[in-house]
């Protein structure tokens, strides 16, 4: 990955009226983090453009260390602005902010009331393209189209540059140097010292996405019999709380922060780790925000749907070819065959190959 940089680049709407962007991008978690490399990178080599990020409440962390003509509007979507009359109201609140112009980096119901707003009071407006039918190629039972799509990086790029702002990506980290202070956490991780850090997120919502916990168990055995090597255990959800603490107790060397951190504080410590563990999840995204190395496993879900997090490489993703894979582009579909042979038949071995290069 490229050094942050700040390039003066000139901004489209120099010799008519100042560029006031609103970028919106409301869920899932992992799509909002994909959204902080482009903003980033476009805010920096836009410096006399201001931008704000429409997002949820809970994601606002993410866009902690943005350039100072980038800003957040956090909405509250299940309280404040719940509902059509909620919208209605948020886009009468943001009509009275003066955006030029809108890229809707999301494209539901919410978001095309939003921009219909805007387009009444002449924004200019883009909309992103998911590529729906090229991934449903992807996805579908028979005849399969296996070719990488455009990543949802390059999509979000895409959409701005409708807007007229081409930019190169050149995030690393959202923390400066590299890496958060984590003084206030020493107590519940200790000092690193010598010693390696693998971090590891055990359990998602999506059947379809998950390493099988009793397969994923024998990963964090073999990690803690390693010398000089300390696991943490990310996460949320009740379920991931109880399967970590029992094996934090099992373990030695084994720390669970689940339920224990603020997502500020999950991503400071994330910035620590040299390597982590994940599926294809929304902590691969925090560990990308962050810079740190992830290795990936994969089951109904593909890298070739665009999803792979920021600056990680695809020979970190740990995957089985079968003839229907991938068959779903987020994991929301049960599987074909009915017993998620794509996740049960990755071998520990290959897992642990692979974080082994960083801990040598």
């Amino acid at each position: 990955m490229k050094e942050n940089a700040t390039t003066q680049t000139t901004s489209p709407a120099e010799d008519k009226e100042p560029m006031k962007l609103l970028i919106i991008r409301f869920s899932s978690l992992g799509d909002v983090a994909m959204t902080v490399p482009v903003v980033d990178s476009l805010a920096r080599q836009y410096p006399g453009i201001d931008i704000t990020v429409l997002t949820r409440t809970k994601f606002a962390a993410f866009f902690q260390s943005l350039p100072p003509n980038a800003h957040v509007r956090a909405v509250d979507l299940k309280t404040a602005y719940a509902g059509l009359g909620g919208m209605l109201r948020l886009g009468r609140e943001l009509s009275r902010e003066g955006f030029t112009h809108v890229a809707d980096l999301h494209d539901v119901l919410r978001t095309k009331l939003l921009r219909g707003r805007f387009r009444l009071h002449k924004a200019e407006v883009a909309v992103i393209d998911k590529g729906q039918k090229e991934k449903r190629a992807l996805t579908r039972r028979y005849r399969k189209v296996m070719r990488p799509l455009p990543t949802t990086f390059e999509r979000y790029r895409d959409t701005l540059a409708r807007l007229g702002l081409t930019f190169e990506p050149r995030f690393k980290s959202i923390y400066p140097d590299g890496q958060a202070d984590i003084t206030g956490l020493l107590h519940l991780t200790g000092e690193k010292g010598t010693n390696r850090w693998v971090g590891i997120a055990p359990i998602v919502r999506h059947k379809a996405k998950a390493y099988p916990p009793e397969q994923m168990e024998r990963i964090v055995s073999r990690l803690h019999h390693l010398k000089d090597v300390h696991i943490f255990l990310f996460g949320g959800g009740h379920l991931e709380e109880s399967v970590a603490h029992t094996w934090a107790s099992t373990y030695k060397g084994v720390t669970s922060v689940i339920g224990k951190l603020s997502m500020g504080q999950e991503l400071a410590l994330m910035s620590h780790m040299d390597v982590m563990v994940t599926m294809d999840s929304g902590n691969m995204h925090l560990a990308s925000l962050v810079g740190t190395p992830v290795v990936s496993i994969w089951g109904a879900t593909h890298p070739y749907a665009g999803s792979l997090g920021w600056g990680q490489t695809v020979d970190n993703a740990v995957q089985v070819d079968m003839p229907c894979r991938p068959c779903s582009v987020n994991g929301h579909r049960p599987c074909y065959r009915g017993d998620y042979a794509c996740l049960k038949r990755i071998n520990a071995d290959a897992i642990m190959q692979k974080v082994g290069t960083y801990l040598e």
